[in-house]
Formats: C-alpha cells, structure tokens, sequence
C-alpha cells in the first residue's frame, strides 16, 4: 500500500474496532448469599437470568453462606459478611438479597426478635441493612433488595422460618418506602403450594426454573426504573 493517507485510515479503522469490540463494563453488582450465588458455575444463577434478560453483563459477589452480620475472624475478607462483598465500581444498580442465614444459623428461625431487630427496626430505618444500604445509596447506586423464596410447604428445612422471614421482609418493605432509589421485589408468591420445582433437591435453594424466573422480576424492576 503506497498511500500513507490510506495506510493511516486502516489502521486507524482496525484499532476503532478493537475498542469497539471491547466488553461492555458491568454497571450492574450482584450481593448476597446463596440463593444469589446457586448455580453460578453453570451460568444459571440470578445474576445470569437478569444479565440474559437485560442484554448486559452483572458482576456477581455473592457467597454462599454470608450473613448480614457476621463477626467471625476473616469474615469480612473473604466475603461472608455481605457487606464486605461491594466492589468499587461505577454502578448504576445493585442488587442484594440477604438475612436468611442470620435468621436459620442466628437464632433458628425461632425467638428471632433480636436478630430481626439488629437487622433492620420496625420502621425500616434502623440497623445493619438499613445502614448498609445508605453506604450503597451514597455511591450513587440505585438498590434493588431481593426477597427469599417461600418453601412450598411440604418437606423443607425452611418450613419454620416462615413467620420470621415475613417479618423480616415487612421491614425491608417498609424500609424501601423510605428511598426513592431502592427497590424491594418480593418473590413470597412466586411458589406454588405443593410445587417443588422452584426448589433444588435439598428444598432450601433456588432451581435452575427458580433463578430464572427471580431474576426476571428483578430485571423488570431495573427496566422500569432504569
């Protein structure tokens, strides 16, 4: 090629497609537990499901096992208290779930007062996740705060956690009233009675079906407001 005008347009033109064929950066940062976390490896998780239906990549920091309070040595390092999960990032949305563990693991899911209350107070504005959230909002983030799936009823270990998540999640609930820009998507009505397909084997966690339609809701809430 003789020119050096054309030599120089190609090469330009070859490296503007480079940038362009660059990966999007996520705007989007997934916090939570497991119910976030289960079926990460395959790429079924509820991160994946919104990913897929926004059309745009999620950074998912969730861990199995994280709690919203969490004091044991190492925890905050190594991502089990949910907290300590938040990457630096310009997010436009994060979505979070959280308190199951603390409820089953903290007190069993009975004579859960306390724990409830540590977390989030009756009107939503006191507590561990009412003060996580305002460090999340202060970033700029808008927050969407995921409910828990219901057991269906019959043969789950969650089965007597039932009273103490709805408490839980009216004060999320209440809390969400609070800030234009955080969201709470409730999945209490998403299982059948009866219907064990929303749950994995060991009738605790999400299936494939569940983290799929989860995902959706949570989507929906982000396209909505977006």
């Amino acid at each position: 090629m003789k020119n050096p005008a054309i030599l120089i347009f190609v090469v330009f033109s070859m490296f503007a497609t480079a940038l362009s064929a660059e990966p999007a950066k996520p705007r989007i940062l997934a916090m939570g537990d497991s119910m976030m976390a289960w079926h990460g490896i395959s790429g079924r998780s509820i991160s994946h499901a919104i990913s897929n239906e926004l059309e745009e990549p999620v950074l998912n920091k969730s861990i199995g096992g994280a709690r919203i309070i969490y004091a044991l040595p190492l925890s905050g390092a190594l991502g089990m208290k949910i907290a300590n999960q938040y990457a630096k990032g310009d997010w436009d949305w994060i979505v979070i779930n959280g308190g199951g563990n603390d409820l089953w693991f903290g007190c069993g899911c009975t004579a859960c007062d306390k724990r409830i209350e540590r977390m989030v107070s009756e009107d939503g504005r006191k507590g561990a996740v009412p003060d996580l959230i305002r460090k999340l909002r202060k970033t700029g983030a808008r927050v969407v705060y995921v409910g828990y799936l219901r057991s269906p009823g019959v043969g789950s270990p969650i089965d007597d956690c039932r009273e103490a998540g709805d408490e839980f999640e009216a004060r999320i609930n209440a809390m969400s009233k609070l800030d234009k820009g955080l969201f709470f998507v409730s999945i209490a009505d998403l299982v059948p009675h009866g219907d064990r397909s929303y749950h994995g084997i060991d009738m605790i966690h999400p299936s494939v079906k569940a983290s799929r339609e989860i995902g959706k809701r949570v989507a929906q809430t982000i396209r909505k407001h977006d």
